[in-house]
């Protein structure tokens, strides 16, 4: 996370407010398109062949194909990534959120290429009816779908209501929807389908290394989590001191005597015993 933070200051002026309002109006536009002129959406995708002619936008324009829904669900698809997307960018800051999404892009943009360069020297025709398939097949579906599994590792007793009426934990719906793209995955490496397994695995592998940072961070902090002595002392002194709190975020002093709704955590990376709120743990300049 140091690597991250020291990121954020050299570069994190660059980053985008409101990133996913943006991603969201790209979305209606390629709705538009997809409905009342799927011919000029086909210009638009991404295309490594027809990069390489010089069709350089594509690069940047594949990213308006919308998912691949019902028409009735547009407007729950786009309201849901906005919620998604504006509690990341919250817990996270501007500045990561702005790298996770962008780094699913670059990720299925060079997987993409991958796979062209490995058919090409095989088999020209093969390549480019390669590039022709996952240009059909690429959108920011999977990108959508790493952000909605990194919001149920951060939230994962938030309820979503099903068909209006039934609430249901984002948990549960994320185990679903990873077990179903695993399986998708593991079909197309049975049948050999690489496309698939390209589109899959690039499109994801943001979440991955993000999972694996976050279980890091956790062993990190469960192993060398000198706050928890420090916590057992102030609950002993509250004992003594009843109408006292025990936690207090050093970013912006609230407590959980003013404010009990809240978590509160000790920070690794910090030199010294800081705690913060759920707020500000994720989002604050590190002490060293």
């Amino acid at each position: 996370m140091n690597f991250l933070d020291k990121m954020e200051r050299k570069i994190g002026r660059f980053a985008i407010p409101g990133l996913i309002r943006y991603v969201i109006a790209c979305y209606i536009i390629g709705f538009g398109l997809l409905y009342f002129a799927r011919e000029m959406l086909f210009l638009l995708m991404l295309s490594p062949a027809h990069i390489l002619e010089g069709q350089v936008w594509r690069l940047l324009t594949w990213v308006i194909v919308p998912p691949d829904v019902h028409p009735i669900f547009v407007i729950f698809l786009c309201l849901l990534y906005y919620r998604l997307g504006m509690a990341l960018e919250r817990t996270w800051g501007t500045f990561k959120f702005n790298l996770y999404f962008f780094s699913g892009i670059i990720f299925t943009i060079l997987g993409a290429f991958v796979l062209f360069f490995l058919a090409r020297p095989v088999a020209p025709e093969l390549a480019l009816m390669m590039s022709q398939s996952i240009m059909v097949m690429i959108s920011t579906n999977y990108i959508n779908l790493s952000l909605f599994l990194a919001f149920a590792m951060i939230y994962p007793d938030t309820e979503l209501y099903l068909m209006l009426a039934i609430p249901v934990k984002i948990k549960y719906l994320a185990m679903v929807s990873g077990g179903l793209t695993l399986y998708m995955f593991f079909m197309a490496v049975r049948d050999g389908n690489i496309g698939t397994q390209m589109v899959i695995g690039a499109s994801l592998l943001n979440f991955v290394i993000f999972a694996l940072f976050t279980m890091r961070n956790k062993r990190i902090v469960a192993k060398g989590y000198s706050g928890q002595r420090n916590f057992k002392k102030e609950l002993k002194a509250r004992e003594r001191r009843p109408n006292q709190a025990i936690h207090k975020c050093s970013d912006c002093g609230r407590t959980d005597e003013e404010h009990p709704e809240l978590e509160f955590r000790y920070c690794s990376k910090c030199n010294g015993n800081y705690e913060y709120c759920q707020d500000h743990l994720f989002t604050h300049v590190h002490k060293l």
